[in-house]
């Protein structure tokens, strides 16, 4: 009968241990899983701070990247509440399933904000880029053309000048001559009442057609201005003249004489006549007298 009895108390306590044997291995399984879930979270914790963290500086990078005032405070808001979020994050604990969710789920709108700047931005880099280009070839454009306006500047200014040289008037054949009072040519300074300046202005049918005054300036040996013939414009300064003349002038060889009455004293020497037109020096000739 005690033999009956003890078996099952036996089979109990085997049961029993058995029992407790495996609630303790079950109680350790959920230990090591929760402990690595535990693991996990916080892996997950910190490469959700990572991305918040780099969301953060690239708002910061893109703001130096761009001149835009608009966007750049835009950029710099986005920027703060990244920064603010991710304090948030650094302040909740791994096992706060709840708070972990809500940043997550803030998580993924930065990121999504962030990609429409990204795309935003680099348009607005294209195109400035392709403004820049476009500039950088209309200031070709510009100089090339500034270059050929200079270059037909320089040849006008040039051609202008030939024409202005090809018309200028020539004096040949400049003659002085010395007259007494019996209206006849002497050699002797002494004996001259009159003198005669002649000349003849060419041919020249690249010159304006009308009337030209010409002035005729005598210098004596001694340096001096034969008459008082009235003043005239050459080189920026203001020349007095012996005598002057005014002629219509057509193109065609021309003639020319003037006279000065002597009413001063001549010394013999070498006497030095130009030609002035237009404000040009067209002749000059000296002549010597005893």
């Amino acid at each position: 009968m005690k033999r009956n009895v003890l078996i099952p108390i036996i089979i109990v306590g085997v049961l029993l241990i058995a029992g407790i044997i495996y609630l303790t291995f079950s109680l350790n399984k959920q230990k090591e899983a929760n402990k690595a879930m535990q693991e996990l979270a916080e892996l997950d914790k910190k490469e959700m701070e990572n991305e918040y963290q780099q969301f953060a500086n690239q708002y910061s990078e893109m703001r130096t990247k761009i001149s835009n005032d608009s966007i750049v405070a835009q950029l710099t808001a986005e920027q703060e509440k990244t920064q603010r979020l991710l304090e948030e994050l650094k302040q909740v604990k791994s096992s706060d399933a709840r708070e972990i969710a809500r940043l997550k789920k803030e998580l993924a709108t930065v990121r999504q904000v962030l990609r429409s700047y990204v795309i935003e931005i680099d348009s607005l880099n294209r195109l400035n880029q392709n403004l820049t280009a476009e500039n950088t070839r209309v200031k070709g454009q510009y100089a090339e053309a500034t270059r050929q306006i200079e270059g037909l500047n320089t040849e006008k200014a040039s051609l202008s000048e030939k024409i202005a040289i090809a018309s200028q008037l020539d004096a040949v054949g400049i003659e002085m001559s010395l007259i007494d009072k019996h209206s006849k040519t002497t050699n002797r300074i002494s004996k001259c009442n009159t003198v005669q300046v002649s000349f003849s202005i060419t041919k020249n049918v690249t010159a304006t057609n009308g009337m030209r005054t010409i002035y005729v300036r005598i210098i004596s040996p001694t340096g001096s201005i034969l008459g008082n013939g009235g003043a005239f414009q050459y080189e920026n300064r203001t020349l007095q003249c012996s005598m002057k003349k005014t002629i219509e002038y057509g193109g065609q060889q021309t003639s020319v004489t003037t006279y000065w009455n002597v009413d001063q004293a001549l010394v013999s020497g070498t006497y030095q006549v130009s030609i002035f037109a237009d404000g040009n020096m067209i002749g000059s000739r000296s002549f010597t007298f005893k």
